[in-house]
């Protein structure tokens, strides 16, 4: 996460190079380059031992064009400036490329949230909320879980935010559940958000592969990270009948030629986080999975994954990054120099989660409620308009799937721009 100012000049760098095949002004450019504000505050808790601990938390709000800001909170040792900087800026792409009216944001605090306790971490984040608590809202910026952050810290800071209101005798109490999203279901969260971020790359895949003509029992696919995503996206795959060859944690990974066995490995992973080897299953290093001759690579953990120095060892012809920013520029370039290649950037690959926090937003607001069933139909329709609209850019265009993806995010933030000029 350190050094994700390359990821910030990256973000700018894109936008730049859609911005200049739409023909925009500097003056314009420039306005989706900046961020609208950058909060860096010093939070001070007292831990279980009776002493006092600082830490350093943000929140980088880039753009509002479209409606509030939106985006994660984590709680990470290397959370700092650039990396809240290029994580929103990436928010504020998605949720343009997703059609759903929200902005960008990002925040954080730095911490390594295995060295402290529940109620520490309980104090960090009451203490994150009542710093930051004039800068969010239901209208105005609607964090959610991220990195090391869950629904039971989404809870602590709905309460925190709650109780902020009320101290200070302001409205907009009726709403408050409304200010976060990643919530348990219980407190207002939405059915299906779990499953929502690798359900929704796998409805990506599954829009590409009927584009491309692809029989799904043909397709094989190496998944780097067993997390919350890769771990759900491979479940749809392999329950789709895709062929699931290679699969990684950060122990390392494993490997079967013939397809490994998903639906038992996704159950034994909720257990205990481990992988059980089974026969005819070999262990494998994460850097030997991105090099497997398969169909389809996804980069489900970490950013800067692929870069120039381990690229050009990949043999998948198709990409789809449903981690942050796994690819980085140079990579891509490289990659893309052969013929019928693709990378299915993060931007749309990997929005089903902030789509369905939107759901949940909608959901608190017009104090609904809506089953499974319907959330996952909603996020299928969201998917395929998102990607249709890409695919469409991409083709019209002639260029890559990344760079169609920021033209179609910049055209409309463009157009709410001039509209309120």
């Amino acid at each position: 996460m350190k050094g994700l100012m390359y990821a910030f000049i990256n973000a700018q760098q894109q936008i730049q190079k859609a911005g200049e095949t739409l023909g925009l002004s500097r003056e314009v450019l420039k306005k989706f380059q900046r961020l609208d504000r950058i909060i860096k505050k010093k939070i001070i808790v007292k831990l279980d031992n009776g002493k006092k601990e600082q830490f350093i938390a943000y929140r980088c709000q880039h753009s509002n064009l479209l409606g509030p800001y939106k985006g994660g909170i984590r709680f990470h040792p290397n959370v700092d400036e650039d990396e809240v900087k290029a994580l929103a800026t990436w928010m504020t792409i998605k949720t343009a490329v997703a059609g759903i009216p929200y902005g960008g944001a990002k925040g954080g605090v730095s911490i390594d949230p295995q060295k402290y306790s529940n109620q520490e971490l309980k104090k960090v984040s009451q203490a994150y909320v009542e710093k930051m608590a004039s800068f969010i809202g239901p209208w105005q910026d609607i964090p959610a879980p991220d990195v090391n952050t869950n629904g039971q810290i989404m809870a602590w800071m709905t309460a925190a935010y709650r109780k902020y209101l009320q101290k200070n005798n302001l409205a907009g109490l009726q709403n408050a559940q409304a200010c976060f999203t990643g919530k348990p279901i219980i407190l207002g969260g939405s059915q299906g958000r779990e499953e929502a971020t690798g359900l929704g790359g796998f409805y990506i895949l599954e829009e590409l592969m009927n584009k491309l003509k692809r029989k799904t029992r043909d397709i094989t696919i190496a998944i780097q990270g067993f997390g919350n995503v890769g771990s759900w996206f491979a479940k749809f795959a392999y329950d789709a009948g895709y062929k699931v060859v290679a699969v990684s944690n950060s122990r390392g990974a494993i490997f079967a030629k013939k397809g490994l066995n998903i639906k038992k490995i996704f159950a034994q992973s909720q257990k205990d986080n481990k992988f059980h080897i089974d026969k005819n299953v070999q262990q494998i290093s994460n850097e030997e999975l991105l090099e497997l001759k398969v169909d389809v690579l996804i980069p489900a953990a970490l950013e800067g994954v692929l870069t120039k120095n381990n690229i050009k060892k990949v043999k998948a012809d198709i990409i789809l990054e449903m981690a942050n920013g796994p690819v980085t520029v140079e990579a891509e370039e490289l990659f893309l120099t052969k013929k019928n290649r693709m990378i299915i950037p993060d931007v749309l690959a990997n929005s089903g989660g902030v789509i369905t926090s939107y759901f949940e937003w909608v959901q608190n607001l017009s104090a609904n409620y809506w089953i499974k069933e319907e959330v996952f139909e909603k996020l299928h329709q969201k998917m395929r308009i998102a990607f249709n609209d890409v695919w469409e850019e991409m083709i019209t265009r002639k260029t890559s799937f990344r760079i169609a993806a920021y033209i179609l995010a910049l055209k409309r933030l463009i157009e709410a721009y001039l509209l309120e000029k």
